[in-house]
Formats: C-alpha cells, sequence, structure tokens
C-alpha cells in the first residue's frame, strides 16, 4: 500500500513547537555523530537554526510545511530554495517523521511531495544531509534517487 501526505505550511504557532524540538534533535545528532559533546552541540544546534531562519517563517528562501495523513500531522518538510546560476535549486533541512508512525512509509511520502513541490516551483535539483549514523534515512533517500556528492569522515583514537 502506498501512503501519500498533503503539506500544509506550518503556522507561527506550529513552529514555536517544531523550533524548539527540532533544535533539540539535531543538537542530538550532532552529539550522536561524534562531532562535538553535548553541550557544544547545543550551542551549535542554536547558532545553525538562529543563522539560517533568522526570520522564523518569514525568512526568504526558506519554506516550512506540515505533512499531514487526512487530518493526522505525521511529519515536517522544510526546504530552503536559492537561484543559482543554472537554475533554483533546494536544500532540505528537515524531512522528518513523528517517531511513533516511522517505517510506515510517510518518510518516502514526504519525500515525493518534496519533489513535486520542488517541480512546480521550478527546482532542477534537491539536496540533503544526513548522519552517518542514520542508516535508515540513507537507505530512503538512496533508494529514492539521492546520490552521494560529498562524504565526511573521522577517526576516533
Amino acid at each position: 500500500m502506498t501512503v501519500a501526505v498533503q503539506l500544509k505550511p506550518m503556522t507561527a504557532a506550529r513552529y514555536q513547537a517544531y523550533r524548539l524540538a527540532a533544535e533539540v534533535d539535531y543538537a542530538h545528532n550532532i552529539a550522536a555523530s561524534g562531532a562535538t559533546p553535548e553541550s557544544e552541540a547545543r550551542e551549535k544546534a542554536r547558532e545553525d537554526f538562529g543563522r539560517l531562519l533568522a526570520e522564523g517563517l518569514d525568512t526568504p528562501g526558506h519554506h516550512l510545511w506540515v505533512a499531514y495523513d487526512g487530518e493526522e500531522e505525521v511529519g515536517v518538510l522544510w526546504l530552503h530554495v536559492e537561484q543559482r546560476s543554472d537554475g533554483l535549486h533546494a536544500f532540505g533541512y528537515d524531512f522528518s517523521v513523528r517517531r511513533d508512525v516511522r517505517r510506515h512509509g510517510y518518510g518516502r511520502a514526504i519525500v515525493v511531495a518534496a519533489e513535486q513541490v520542488c517541480r512546480e516551483m521550478g527546482v532542477v535539483s534537491v539536496g540533503l544531509s544526513v548522519f552517518g549514523f542514520n542508516l535508515g534515512a540513507r537507505s530512503l533517500y538512496e533508494q529514492m534517487g539521492f546520490e552521494i556528492s560529498a562524504i565526511q569522515m573521522r577517526k576516533r583514537l
């Protein structure tokens, strides 16, 4: 069975809750990746969100949606779209699925919905980053046709 979602623009009230939870989740992922200790990861998350979404939902070029299956919220999509010399390019900062409904096809459905939105905007490519330890997301993105464009590696001593 194929799952589909409808994207609706994020409201200001929903944004406040999203921003708090997303910063915590991002900090956790930074620390889990081994990039920095937890306290530094929290600061990096605050700084990154503050820089990227300086004007919240009104930040130019940034688009945030909530993904719904019927009336049920199942995830979030955050894209940044910018003009380059060869056309519009999008970068997905967040393709997230609510934890209790993961592994039910919603991640795939959000990617499909994101691609449709991008096509409607005239976007020529979509990029994203995924933490190395997130094997489920990496596998999904590869299945959806995303290709590796860079790899960052480290070795713990």
